[in-house]
């Protein structure tokens, strides 16, 4: 017989959660890259908006035409989710803070911070106590 443990089975829905609105987002974001030749640009950590691009969408508020909603990480606003874009627009990096990232195989580093996450200068973290453990990306480069 074995413990169920309702903490780690919360933060293995948590986890889950994240990695389904993140791959949520890709899609979303693929899309625009084939509308528009080019990934929308991060503003303050947060994907532009359509229609005023030096504004950041808030996650959580609409992105139309591409989502109903832009996701809030669990646990917001304690933890978000941050999104950048390098300028030349032709790449992107999404990021999140899974609870669990010690034990996931797809978290940066063994659940530590992503280190694309230092070298792109983003100072202010996803939360949690890890900050930014997990990571995806554009096709062409990683987390």
């Amino acid at each position: 017989m074995t413990a169920v443990n309702p903490i780690t089975q919360f933060q293995k829905a948590n986890d889950g959660k994240i990695k389904s609105d993140l791959a949520q987002v890709q899609r979303a974001l693929e899309s625009y890259y084939e509308d528009n030749g080019r990934y929308p640009a991060s503003v303050d950590n947060r994907i532009q908006t359509i229609a005023n691009p030096n504004e950041g969408n808030e996650w959580g508020n609409p992105w139309t035409p591409y989502m109903e909603f832009l996701p809030k990480s669990p646990g917001y606003p304690a933890r978000t989710y941050i999104y950048f874009v390098p300028e030349t627009g032709q790449s992107y990096f999404l990021y999140a803070n899974l609870e669990r990232g010690t034990f996931d195989e797809k978290a940066c580093n063994n659940g530590e911070v992503c280190e694309s996450i230092v070298t792109n200068g983003i100072t202010n973290g996803c939360g949690g106590e890890k900050g930014c453990n997990y990571g995806v990306t554009s096709p062409n480069v990683n987390p």
